[in-house]
Formats: C-alpha cells, sequence, structure tokens
C-alpha cells in the first residue's frame, strides 16, 4: 500500500483490515463516507486505501457507486482448507429435498452464530438468516442447540450478560433459558416458536464432533405450520449425525 507506514498510530495493515471490516451482513454496500466512519479513518485516508483496494479487487462498486467486497476476497476464502460448509453442502441438499424447507448450517463465533451455508426454494418462508451473516445464539435454533452443547464456563459468561430480545417470544431470562438449554441437550436438539422473528419457527441439531458442537442444522418453517416440527425432527437428526460422521476433528476448528 502507497503512503507511510504508521498514521495516526494505527500500521497500514491495521487500517485497510479496518476498512474491509467496516462491511458487514447489515452493511453490504457502504459509501466512501460510511468506510470512513465506521472504520474510524479520516476520509483522506480511506480515499486513499480504498482506491487501492479496488484495484486489487478486493473491493468494486456498485451500480449506484457505494463500494461493496469485490470477487477477490470471496476467491480468497474459497482456498480456506477443511471448509465445513463444502462438506455438508450434499447433506443439506439432501434434507431441502426431503422437507422441502428452509435449511442451513451455522457455526459459533464469539457469542454469535455464523451462517455458513443456505439451501432454500422459491416456496419456503422468508427468513432473517442469510450466508456470511451473524444472529444471536439465544433466540435461533441453531444457536440453542450450539450454546447447549458448549462448556459450563462458556453458557454461565453467555447467561450473565444482557440478553437481545429480537422479538416479544424472545427467551431472556437466564434461569428460564438455563432450562431451556438443558432440555435442548437432553434431547439432542432445540426448538423456537417465533424467537428470532415472528411468524416463523425452527427445529436445529448440533454436529458433535468428538463431543464438540462444532456446527448446527436447522430446519425453519412458517409459525402457522409449526405442528409439523415433530415429523422434521428425524431427518434433522439424521443430517447432523451424517455431517458428523463424515467431519473430520480438523475440520470442525472454523467454518
Amino acid at each position: 500500500m502507497a503512503g507511510g507506514a504508521r498514521e495516526g498510530g494505527r500500521s497500514v495493515t491495521s487500517k485497510v483490515l479496518a476498512i474491509l471490516g467496516a462491511f458487514d451482513s447489515a452493511h453490504p454496500q457502504l459509501t466512501l463516507t460510511d468506510v470512513a466512519r465506521r472504520s474510524g479513518l479520516p476520509l483522506s485516508t480511506a480515499h486513499r486505501l480504498v482506491a487501492e483496494l479496488e484495484e486489487w479487487q478486493a473491493l468494486s462498486r456498485a451500480p449506484d457507486g457505494r463500494l461493496r467486497v469485490g470477487l477477490r476476497l470471496w476467491e480468497l476464502g474459497q482456498l480456506a482448507p477443511g471448509r465445513l460448509d463444502d462438506l455438508a453442502h450434499p447433506w443439506l441438499q439432501e434434507l431441502f429435498a426431503t422437507t422441502r424447507e428452509n435449511v442451513h448450517l451455522a457455526v459459533r463465533d464469539g457469542l454469535e452464530v455464523l451462517y455458513v451455508d443456505k439451501v432454500y426454494g422459491r416456496r419456503a418462508v422468508p427468513i432473517v438468516s442469510r450466508t456470511g451473516g451473524r444472529l444471536p445464539m439465544h433466540p435461533t435454533g441453531v444457536g440453542k442447540a450450539l450454546l447447549a452443547y458448549e462448556p459450563d464456563w462458556f453458557v454461565k459468561s453467555y447467561l450473565a450478560r444482557k440478553l437481545e430480545r429480537p422479538t416479544p417470544h424472545t427467551i431472556t431470562e437466564p434461569g428460564r433459558l438455563a432450562r431451556e438449554l438443558a432440555v435442548v441437550r437432553a434431547q439432542g436438539y432445540a426448538l423456537t416458536y417465533e424467537e428470532m422473528t415472528l411468524g416463523t419457527c425452527s427445529a436445529a441439531a448440533p454436529i458433535l464432533v468428538d463431543g464438540r458442537p462444532v456446527a448446527a442444522v436447522g430446519i425453519v418453517l412458517s409459525s402457522r405450520r409449526a405442528r409439523e416440527l415433530p415429523q422434521l425432527i428425524d431427518p434433522l437428526l439424521g443430517t447432523a449425525a451424517a455431517i458428523a460422521r463424515a467431519t473430520p476433528p480438523a475440520a470442525g476448528s472454523g467454518p
């Protein structure tokens, strides 16, 4: 990158990473001013570095002129070894073919779930999750399925924080949520009813490799059809078990 090695006490590398980190699932396209604000950089610095990132194709322009992540970063991401989403995708496709409902795969990243794959059809109910997107753990089926199998210290730490409440049905009371997680662990799957978004319910099962929850697979459908959730449990558990058997321990270390 051009320019001095440091500006304002920050290295060029940290500035570039701040620019790339300004983009997320909620902000896939940004103006240059937005990039500067979200990265904490002066507008002149953001302008210079963005121009170089565009030249390298790490960033590109949408038709309206806003910035977005470029294909070069996507190409690099495909080189990551042991990609769990690649390994699991055929089973997700089979589960979708069986149920005709939204199916997705998620991993835990910090205190959130990161959605790494999704299979859906035109007739499936619209859902808020998207590949590459993040959501809180406790209101989502995949999040509960993962949280229930985390170590006690992690669960206690998670429950001790202020929990988001996306809908009036979200369980945020620590004691009640802890009891629900115990049920999830006992039965091997999680259920949610309009806890993340109104109008949807879900079932999810953890993918356990050597006893560790490396990911979770979930199914989402309209809450009007909540009575059908029990019929989806067996194919859901079968899919989670099949992915777990096919997953080498090293592949469970990340998405």
